[in-house]
């Protein structure tokens, strides 16, 4: 091994280190609203990114269950969001309009789970589903339930969610599944 792919090695475990132990997580905050939809542009179709007014209106009704990874610099490299409604799935609508959250109950849904792809493969996703299954489990949902692409299934499922099968929705012309982790 030459010292030249030994250091660069030691680089990438390097950079992965620090970037994991600079991350924060925190309550998402009006104002980090640019760095939200910086995010939901760079990882979601032009079809699926939601608009900056029904991001706001999360920001604004349920930022306890809308939660922002940082970085050392404070900006945003992941975040989690979604609403609590009494249905076990999400409709088109949850989407578009957010009701502020009952105080306990209901099935937590999640809209968005992303991580900048700068800072994917760091564990930062994984960190993010916790912190929110921890904030349903204390208020007593039902469960957690989501949409996703074929391609995330397995992903969801290492995480504990069972794939119940195509999604009535078809947000963004596209094809979901429905992935449920019931407490």
């Amino acid at each position: 091994m030459t010292n030249g792919s030994f250091g660069f090695s030691f680089w990438i475990v390097y950079v992965r280190i620090k970037y994991m132990n600079e991350i924060t997580y925190t309550q998402i905050m009006p104002n980090d609203i640019d760095d939200v939809i910086r995010i939901e542009r760079l990882t979601f179709s032009e079809n699926e990114a939601l608009s900056v007014e029904s991001m706001l209106e999360r920001i604004n009704l349920i930022p306890d269950t809308f939660i922002a990874a940082r970085n050392s610099e404070g900006t945003i490299v992941g975040y989690v969001s979604g609403p609590v409604t009494e249905g076990r799935y999400l409709d088109d609508e949850s989407f578009e309009r957010t009701d502020a959250n009952p105080e306990q109950g209901g099935f937590q849904k999640i809209i968005s789970l992303t991580v900048d792809p700068d800072y994917q493969g760091l564990g930062i996703a994984t960190n993010l589903l916790l912190l929110l299954e921890k904030e349903a489990r204390a208020k007593k949902r039902l469960g957690i339930s989501l949409t996703c692409h074929d391609y995330l299934v397995p992903y969801y499922e290492k995480h504990g969610f069972t794939d119940e099968g195509l999604s009535e929705s078809t947000f963004g012309g596209e094809t979901w599944y429905n992935m449920v982790m019931e407490f």
